[in-house]
């Protein structure tokens, strides 16, 4: 079993996963849609993020498992794919900005407060989507998986990728859960408006994140249809995360101990979030 599962170093995965977050073809999506969210719900960071975080999970396991149609799906409508994801930023930026929650089922009174956990999650959704649209991402994720003898080793390297992704949103997230609060600032109403008769107070994070959300959305569309988030134009980025994963393998590949330790880190991170939550 310890073969199995550290024949490929764990680590090498996950910061390979963190690099391939910064690929110009993620990042451009990604990052901002994150940023939005933690000005649309300012109030439950922490929870937001792990949302958002389970959104791009959904979308990247199966892509993690070498599933080859959702592959082929992928790099084939590679384009569509973005262009639907900045159409999407639009409407979130429209809803964001009027502070239309989406509706959602309670499973208790408790569970997601005023936090809008649907549309975070299609966000995280999206997010996942246009990452595994992103030929570094999807290739780097795949070269670390086939390098696993068995399901469970490419699973859980598979996972550990997504998750050098999600960690860096996590970092921030558990700097940012008892400052957001303070900024009492953005809860300041900024002006009203006045949309088929009905009223929309219009407050300042909320302005931010539509903001933000709109200026991504027309950014990721105008690279899309100038070629510059092409296929193509990503190369260097996956050579770079190949490269990077192959160095960090050949040096703690195959060791236990290294891999054992870098575990009980993420388990660390994990406990210490709950605590926040």
């Amino acid at each position: 079993m310890e073969n199995l599962l550290f024949q490929t170093s764990l680590i090498a995965a996950f910061v390979a996963g963190m690099v391939a977050l910064f690929a110009p073809c993620c990042i451009t999506f990604l990052l901002p849609a994150y940023l939005g969210s933690v000005f649309k719900e300012k109030e439950k960071v922490l929870l937001m993020t792990l949302v958002f975080g389970l959104g791009i999970f959904i979308v990247l396991l199966p892509a993690v498992l070498g599933v080859a149609f959702i592959s082929q799906f992928l790099f084939r409508y590679h384009n569509d794919v973005y262009l639907a994801g900045g159409f999407v930023m639009l409407i979130v930026a429209l809803i964001t900005l009027l502070g239309v929650k989406l509706p959602m089922p309670k499973v208790s009174a408790n569970v997601g407060g005023r936090t809008d956990i649907l549309s975070i999650f299609t966000l995280g959704i999206f997010s996942g989507i246009t990452s595994a649209c992103c030929a570094p991402v999807l290739i780097g994720i795949l070269t670390l998986t086939f390098l696993s003898p068995s399901f469970f080793g490419a699973l859980t390297l598979g996972a550990v990728y997504v998750l050098g992704m999600v960690v860096p949103l996590l970092l921030i997230s558990l700097f940012l859960s008892d400052k957001m609060l303070k900024f009492t600032i953005l809860r300041s109403p900024v002006t009203t408006l006045s949309i088929l008769g009905k009223k929309f107070p219009i407050i300042l994070s909320n302005a931010i994140a539509g903001v933000i959300f709109f200026i991504t959305g027309i950014l990721t569309l105008w690279l899309t249809l100038t070629g510059r988030l092409s296929m193509a134009t990503m190369t260097g980025a996956t050579a770079t995360i190949q490269n990077i994963g192959g160095t960090i393998n050949s040096l703690f590949g195959g060791n236990a101990i290294f891999n054992i330790l870098f575990i009980a880190g993420v388990a660390f991170l994990f406990y210490v979030i709950s605590k926040k939550l």
